[in-house]
């Protein structure tokens, strides 16, 4: 669930929902090694994973759009995951787009808005999610000490070896030598049921959308995944009228599985 918004002014302190408040988020930046920019009303562009993503994640792809676009890159740790702040309230994976249609932002603060393989439809998360926090969380109550343990335990929930590597990606070591995930799963369990909302109306074919971004927008669709499907996509229309759909014969990791591919679609995008 990657995320991502390009601005003419460099996004500082928002945060994009009255029930949480404002905290100062861990981050990289990836400074551009040519003085060539893509486009003219580009300054940065800024990154935000998805669910149990970090800014580690995509510090191979930033580096390399950073060199190939000639902007700044910044990568984020959302609330509750990398390196930042733990917080009993989070929005979860729609934030860019909830930033992008919020109505205290300055008109100016952003000049495009891309999400891949997710859309702004209100629906349930996918109940894997929540298998898998459960599973984490008795990984860590067992204090497994190395990562083939963890991994262990996790493959009777996900047979996929990819998914789990992304899931562990998340352990880290504790003084005395166990293995944790850094990520609040306590306080993370309860709040998943409720990540599938969104903050703003779609309307619908009588009543308009709540919000509208008139900027242009990206949205990269997974052919193999289920995350943007027929149903789902017409809020995204209702919501960015200025809306462009590109798929990519991939799963629901675009940038992961096609990474030169993913980052041509990116380009092409910045370019107009």
């Amino acid at each position: 669930m990657l995320q991502l918004v390009h601005g003419a002014a460099r996004l500082r302190g928002i945060h994009t929902s009255a029930a949480c408040s404002a905290l100062k988020l861990a981050y990289e930046h990836f400074k551009p090694t040519t003085p060539s920019r893509l486009a003219s009303d580009t300054s940065s562009v800024v990154i935000c994973h998805g669910l149990y993503g970090s800014k580690q994640n995509w510090r191979s792809m930033a580096r390399a759009m950073a060199r190939d676009y000639g902007v700044p890159i910044y990568t984020l740790d959302l609330r509750n995951h990398g390196e930042s702040p733990h917080s009993e309230t989070m929005a979860g994976g729609k934030v860019v787009m909830s930033v992008a249609l919020d109505p205290e932002l300055e008109d100016a603060r952003v000049s495009g808005m891309i999400s891949v393989d997710i859309s702004p439809a209100v629906g349930d998360i996918s109940t894997e999610f929540i298998t898998y926090t459960k599973r984490m969380i008795e990984i860590d109550d067992a204090r497994v000490t190395t990562r083939t343990e963890a991994d262990d335990m996790l493959k009777d929930v996900e047979e996929d070896e990819v998914v789990r590597q992304f899931l562990l990606t998340n352990l880290v070591r504790s003084d005395d030598g166990t293995l944790r995930f850094r990520n609040p799963l306590r306080y993370m369990l309860p709040q998943l049921e409720g990540i599938g909302s969104f903050p703003y109306a779609p309307g619908d074919d009588q009543t308009p959308a709540e919000r509208t971004f008139t900027k242009p927008s990206l949205f990269v669709k997974g052919e193999k995944s289920k995350y943007i499907n027929s149903r789902n996509i017409r809020p995204a229309e209702r919501f960015f009228p200025d809306f462009k759909l590109v798929k990519m014969d991939t799963g629901h990791w675009c940038q992961a599985e096609k990474p030169h591919e993913f980052k041509g679609i990116i380009r092409s995008f910045l370019e107009k």
